[in-house]
């Protein structure tokens, strides 16, 4: 979709949903093994494993985005683009919601940052049909769609930053006291 409507917002969003199956998988990793449902050392690796794919994520959609406001990248604008949009914002939001009540019940770190990553996909829907209806109504407002790719591409990078700060120290302390499969 992003490369078909010059969107560096659904290029940003198509990266989140890539990211979201990953942030997914890797949850569903700490929880596979019953023995380990209580284990903090599972519980910090899948953290640090998710900060890692946040940098990564990250730094692909602010390249992309900078590099679509550069060259004046202008979307296109359609009825696929945004019921796409409408679609994956509502989905994000309800999975985001669904992440977070069930991360706090089981205070875990790994299923709230999950959420947190459904919530940027939420956001990411909502914004391309923003920018999308701005640019529709107001061509001079181009630069919307890549100015709010970067803005949530560096709000990834920082949660990946503050998500290493925090647990790379605490995956050292637990590699002793747990057994790690």
């Amino acid at each position: 979709v992003s490369v078909m409507r010059y969107s560096a917002s659904a290029f940003g969003f198509a990266f989140d949903a890539i990211l979201d199956v990953l942030s997914s998988a890797i949850v569903l990793w700490r929880y596979s093994n019953a023995a380990a449902v209580h284990s903090a050392h599972r519980e910090y690796i899948a953290c640090v494993i998710l900060g890692v794919i946040f940098l990564l994520s990250s730094i692909c959609i602010v390249v992309k985005a900078i590099h679509d406001l550069s060259t004046r990248l202008l979307p296109e604008v359609d009825d696929f683009l945004f019921s796409v949009s409408i679609l994956s914002g509502i989905l994000c939001s309800i999975l985001a919601v669904l992440k977070f009540m069930l991360g706090k019940v089981l205070t875990s770190r790994a299923l709230i940052t999950d959420g947190f990553n459904s919530l940027v996909g939420s956001v990411m829907g909502f914004s391309i049909l923003l920018s999308a209806e701005v640019f529709k109504h107001d061509s001079a407002v181009w630069y919307l769609d890549g100015s709010i790719g970067v803005l949530i591409g560096l709000t990834i990078f920082a949660y990946g930053v503050k998500l290493l700060i925090d647990m790379v120290p605490r995956v050292r302390q637990t590699r002793h006291y747990e057994m790690f499969e």
